[in-house]
């Protein structure tokens, strides 16, 4: 019933609510890129959508012209050349993303979803995740969005072919996080990952997310090495979250 009934209207509250909060702010971002700089302010993309049909996503744009190969090379590292430097901070922090309230409006995205890949991307994951993975909207954020946070940084120390790093441990372990998330939709956990969102953002060692849902797929031990060692007690990370 909620995903029927009540996502959307969850979607199009929350959306409205964020781009009259934060425009202001986007627009001093909008008028900062276009003194500083000579590149393009947005981003527009053919993303893997809802029912596995192609639509555009648009972003703050964080990368030089055609640096993405023609949708061919979609995969990106720590320190990655191809980002303009003074954009840096912007796919750092997350905010090239926030243009995708437009998508949410239009009925494209949904906040809270897996993420919308490139057709590149979508073609690794196994038939039974390309079958179920958009039987709802692609999401802002997500679980597989939390848990690979850190992509960029582990794709950067791989060994070997990073495109066989992906097709061999992300895109597997990705897959299955997120039809855990096509199971266990509903609005509680909607909610709690939004909140989670907010903490990774805020404080990135934050380490709640297999904390609060027990029951994800395990993680394997090839992405344990990154793991924060020095992260607060998840009882103080909590407790920081909600007076921040």
């Amino acid at each position: 019933m909620y995903v029927k009934y009540f996502k959307r209207i969850f979607d199009v509250v929350l959306a409205l609510t964020a781009l009259l909060v934060l425009s202001p702010f986007l627009l001093v971002i909008l008028v900062a890129l276009l003194i500083v700089g000579k590149y393009p302010l947005f981003f527009i993309q053919e993303r893997v959508g809802h029912k596995n049909k192609m639509f555009k996503i648009i972003k703050l744009n964080t990368m030089y012209r055609n640096s993405d190969g023609g949708g061919k090379d979609s995969l990106s590292t720590d320190d990655d050349a191809r980002v303009i430097p003074s954009r840096r901070f912007l796919r750092k922090t997350k905010i090239d993303e926030l243009p995708q309230l437009l998508n949410i409006l239009q009925g494209s995205m949904s906040v809270v979803g897996a993420r919308p890949q490139m057709p590149v991307d979508f073609q690794k994951y196994p038939p039974e995740v390309k079958k179920r993975i958009y039987n709802t909207l692609p999401g802002i954020t997500g679980i597989g969005s939390i848990i690979f946070r850190n992509e960029e940084k582990w794709i950067s120390k791989a060994n070997g072919d990073k495109h066989a790093f992906y097709r061999d441990h992300i895109s597997p372990y990705k897959g299955s996080v997120e039809l855990w998330y096509q199971d266990n939709i509903s609005f509680k956990n909607d909610v709690l990952i939004i909140f989670i969102t907010a903490c990774v953002l805020i404080y990135p060692k934050c380490d709640l997310v297999y904390k609060t849902f027990k029951d994800l797929p395990p993680k394997p031990e090839v992405f344990n090495e990154d793991e924060p060692t020095d992260s607060v007690k998840n009882e103080e990370l909590m407790e920081e979250c909600l007076t921040s």
